[in-house]
């Protein structure tokens, strides 16, 4: 039981953020999104930052609340499993972030439906807004598929720039970790590279600009690599989720909580007048 839990939470975890890298058309976003990439990199550093000053003021916990500025920055369950390595979140409370940002998540989706045609944006700023505030891809997808194709294809781009943050961010993680265990470095506490990402990375060089060019796919085996990789991910919460004690999710979990959808109501206010 134990070793099928260790072996969801990390090994099919790491493989699910692998394949997410072909959701990543780097392609596209060099030729048509430089401009939002700067706009989701302003975006990225402010809400992490923000989040983190919040959870120090308030007193909630640091490493929940980190994990879900990371999400709720960049892109929600993916960006959240990628980083919790890195910053040694437990197994605990990454479960219990996935969990929030699924659920926050999906509320504002929700929400950016249903005042979608009252909203005085055109489809491109409505897009734009929505691909850079909502947390998950598929949250973006679904609350901007009825604004229209032009609205969903722009914001699409938007939510990419930020995925295609996600390995800088990483990196910046890492440099930050080491710097801090400096000087009591050792073996055990030193960050380990994350080998994962390279692959993340990789499936996204060839997802933009190997299939289709070189290698022709069709459109049915990219929707199940699409659905093995939601599976995959699915599982590797499931495996944390497991980990998760529920006397103490309460007591952790509702500060965080409470951040984030300060943080996120904040972000998706300044982002609507500034599109």
């Amino acid at each position: 039981m134990k070793n099928g839990i260790v072996f969801s939470s990390q090994k099919l975890l790491r493989l699910a953020i692998i394949l997410y890298g072909l959701k990543l058309n780097i392609d596209v976003i060099l030729q048509d999104g430089l401009g939002l990439l700067l706009r989701d990199g302003i975006i990225i550093a402010s809400v992490i930052l923000l989040t983190v000053w919040a959870a120090k003021i308030f007193k909630a916990d640091s490493t929940i609340s980190l994990l879900l500025g990371v999400g709720t920055g960049v892109c929600g369950a993916a960006a959240i499993a990628a980083i919790a390595p890195i910053v040694k979140s437990k197994d605990e409370d990454t479960a219990i972030s996935v969990g929030i940002i699924a659920l926050v998540g999906t509320v504002f989706a929700v929400g950016y439906t249903l005042i979608e045609p009252v909203l005085p944006l055109s489809s491109e700023s409505y897009g734009i807004w929505a691909g850079s505030t909502l947390h998950e891809l598929a949250h973006v997808a679904i609350a901007a598929e009825p604004a229209g194709e032009d609205a969903l294809a722009i914001s699409l781009l938007a939510k990419l720039g930020r995925i295609f943050l996600l390995v800088p961010l990483a990196f910046i993680f890492i440099l930050i970790m080491n710097r801090k265990e400096k000087g009591k470095q050792t073996e055990r506490n030193k960050v380990q590279f994350p080998w994962f990402l390279v692959g993340f990375l990789l499936m996204s060089i060839i997802g933009s600009y190997v299939i289709d060019n070189t290698v022709q796919v069709t459109d049915n085996i990219m929707e199940d690599v699409s659905t093995l990789t939601t599976w995959l991910l699915t599982a590797a919460m499931v495996g944390l989720g497991l980990n998760v004690n529920l006397s103490d999710l309460r007591s952790k979990a509702f500060k965080p909580l409470i951040i984030m959808i300060i943080v996120s109501l904040i972000l998706s206010v300044l982002t609507y007048f500034s599109v």
